[in-house]
């Protein structure tokens, strides 16, 4: 077995866009963790855009762990989550909780799920989106997901977008940022022989 082939593979990261709400601001955090985690060189990071996956409150028919899937945006869903490693979930906070369209996504799958760990990128007023984030958790437990510690998190969110449109990110919160990759990428590649014994 080549070690040292496999030890540069880069895993690949999911960037779920958790919010589907017209006017959203979810994207514009996403795009610059994505243009972070490529400078940051240990991922493949791809988005993964809830409102372009377009799925409804679910409809399939049959239990997400049987894999019997029938609809096109479930298969589709299922291919993107399946081929990730790890996962930043973009999400605000709506009324403490989490972003309905996020819960929706998670509990339209079960076996592409598991084995992955997870961070967030929260943002919101004075909590920053970190209540969403802690209501997650105990979901993405469940479908056997593995939540870590380090998050970034955006207090008074309007505040952090310039003129251009772009987030403005100060050095704190991008030490965040890479300090959850770092860890991120420690997790999918602890993870990673578990995964495999699963598929």
């Amino acid at each position: 077995m080549d070690t040292k082939r496999i030890s540069t593979v880069k895993h690949r990261l999911s960037i779920v866009i958790g919010s589907t709400r017209p006017g959203r601001k979810g994207p514009v955090f996403a795009n610059w963790l994505l243009d972070m985690a490529r400078d940051h060189g240990k991922f493949e990071p791809v988005l993964a855009d809830l409102a372009e996956f377009d799925l409804p409150l679910l409809d399939e028919p049959h239990h997400p762990r049987l894999g019997k899937y029938e609809k096109a945006h479930t298969k589709a869903w299922a291919k993107a989550v399946d081929e990730a490693d790890a996962f930043v979930f973009v999400t605000p906070e709506y009324n403490y909780f989490a972003a309905p369209a996020l819960v929706n996504a998670v509990d339209y799958l079960a076996r592409e799920w598991q084995y992955k760990p997870a961070s967030f990128l929260s943002y919101g007023g004075q909590s920053g989106g970190l209540r969403a984030v802690q209501a997650t958790k105990p979901l993405l437990t469940t479908v056997k997901v593995m939540p870590i510690p380090e998050a970034v998190a955006v207090p008074f969110f309007p505040n952090t977008i310039g003129e251009d449109g772009g987030f403005k990110a100060d050095e704190p919160v991008r030490a965040a940022a890479k300090l959850m990759l770092d860890e991120l990428h420690r997790w999918s590649s602890a993870l990673k022989p578990m995964r495999g014994a699963a598929a």
